[in-house]
């Protein structure tokens, strides 16, 4: 199984994060930078791409020797770049990495003055009161890094589920070409599409189950093998990810998969409503006495405790066996009912591809309309866009939808919110656009009140249409900021504009 793009994407920020400690070429850290973005960017995996001999310089940002090292991943699964500059530090350093608000700047700061090059030296510092004296950091956000590591080291490593899906449906796909292999599901947190998962489960059925652990126990991106046995293995993959294999017999599929996909809260309330109902119910099956009565798929165990098969994204025990019990249970919405896009950046911020491609794009998807969105001017680092630059933009969307490009493009930007609750662009330009987004992006640490106070000024603008990303936070990086939701949303229903519900992985 070769390198996924995400990984080989990592392997390059990575680069360019101990590139920057190293007090490198700049340009040449931007360039390692770029190369990540483009390839996380990509619609291919570049595995392929190699193995059928493409010239990967044809890849915008791609020059030859970005291409010659993405050739050496795919072949060898490694960076020796990155592992050469990586000899140079501390094996500790990339979990000071990961945390919110430590950069490489911040980093090097840290292991040059203070020698930090661990989670346990950070937090004894914080406690000491020496990072607060350092350049560039102070009380705040000492006590932020304090808080940021302690949560670290208290919890089970979790990973973002739009990361691990690639890994996951590598896996499925090469145990799928295992000879005699008839199921193969992945189950747990990952299959209830939470937002983050731990530990990776799989689930099959085969034929020959020695050769099926063979494969899985030998996947090349393997950091170790944690557990070998005949119906079990777990291994330990060189992303931090772990995965788990159980092979299990066909008359227990369904009871297995139930059982391992969760959660815990909704199997300890399905096995309840079993007993309820004289039967016994566990991961080979649901039994009456010692007869089995279902276990080969999920519908037969739903059935048998007399509900409708429940979605996995709603196992909570959050009221969806009491909705299915009473024939309510909701309809989940899926890309089919998209119908269009009102936040979208191109490359004239910091988007990935053109007013024009994304258009088509989006038509291809048979959707009704896509609104541009650019970033406003005080994000300089993500190229916003002034009054002039916009109203440029403005023009060219017109001429774009003179042509019938099989969509409705609609106008808008993704407009600041200054710290005092204005806008970052006057109303002489925000009244000439279809959709005006306001974001908070800078400012993150104001008190609950001062922060509210900030959205809700924002929100009385007369041409605001919605609210985006309206917690802040970024999963696995950064905690929401304080705010009164509640006042928030009432205060969005009487102003009759909205608020997004965010879909983006992070």
């Amino acid at each position: 199984m070769a390198l996924l793009n995400q990984d080989m994407a990592d392997l390059f920020e990575e680069l360019a994060d101990f590139l920057e400690i190293k007090g490198e070429n700049p340009f040449k850290i931007r360039a390692y930078r770029n190369a990540a973005r483009v390839i996380r960017d990509l619609g291919t995996e570049l595995s392929r791409d190699v193995e059928e001999g493409r010239d990967l310089t044809e890849i915008a940002g791609i020059g030859k020797e970005l291409a010659a090292k993405i050739e050496t991943m795919v072949r060898t699964g490694n960076l020796p770049a990155l592992d050469k500059v990586k000899a140079e530090f501390p094996p500790s350093l990339p979990s000071l990495l990961k945390l919110p608000g430590l950069g490489p700047k911040r980093v090097k700061v840290l292991l040059d003055q203070l020698k930090i090059a661990t989670l346990d030296e950070l937090v004894q510092a914080a406690k000491d009161g020496r990072i607060r004296e350092l350049p560039g950091f102070g009380p705040k956000m000492e006590a932020s890094l304090l808080e940021a590591a302690g949560r670290k080291l208290d919890t089970t490593v979790r990973h973002l589920r739009a990361r691990a899906e690639p890994q996951v449906q590598a896996i499925m796909d090469l145990l799928r070409g295992v000879p005699g292999v008839q199921q193969i599901e992945a189950a747990g947190s990952f299959r209830r599409a939470k937002e983050t998962v731990g530990d990776l489960d799989f689930l099959v059925t085969a034929d020959q189950p020695d050769l099926v652990m063979k494969t899985f126990t030998g996947i090349p991106q393997i950091e170790r093998v944690l557990a070998h046995g005949e119906t079990k293995g777990s291994i330990l993959l060189k992303n931090g990810m772990q995965a788990d294999l159980r092979l299990v017999p066909p008359e227990s599929f369904g009871a297995a998969l139930h059982y391992f996909t969760g959660s815990k809260a909704h199997n300890i309330a399905t096995r309840r409503r079993a007993q309820h109902l004289g039967l016994k119910q566990n991961e080979y099956g649901v039994f009456r006495g010692e007869e089995q009565v279902a276990g080969r798929t999920e519908e037969d165990v739903f059935a048998a405790l007399g509900l409708p098969w429940i979605p996995p994204e709603l196992r909570e025990d959050a009221g969806e066996i009491e909705a299915a019990e009473q024939g309510t249970l909701p309809t989940l919405i899926t890309d089919k009912d998209l119908k269009g896009d009102l936040h979208n950046h191109t490359t004239w911020s910091d988007g990935a591809e053109s007013v024009e491609t994304m258009a088509r794009h989006a038509a291809s998807l048979g959707w009704s309309y896509l609104a541009i969105t650019d970033h406003s001017k005080r994000l300089t680092v993500a190229n916003g866009l002034d009054e002039n630059r916009l109203a440029r933009q403005i023009d060219e969307i017109a001429s774009l939808n003179a042509t019938n490009p099989g969509i409705r493009i609609l106008t808008g930007s993704e407009v600041d919110i200054l710290e005092d609750g204005s806008l970052d662009l006057p109303d002489s330009i925000l009244a000439r656009l279809d959709v005006v987004i306001i974001s908070v992006h800078s400012k993150f640490n104001l008190p609950r009140d001062k922060q509210t106070d900030r959205i809700l000024r924002a929100l009385d603008h007369d041409h605001v249409t919605f609210l985006a990303h309206p917690t802040g936070r970024l999963l696995l990086e950064r905690d929401p900021y304080e705010v009164d939701m509640e006042r928030v949303l009432d205060h969005i229903k009487a102003r009759g504009c909205f608020v997004e519900l965010n879909a983006h992985p992070l």
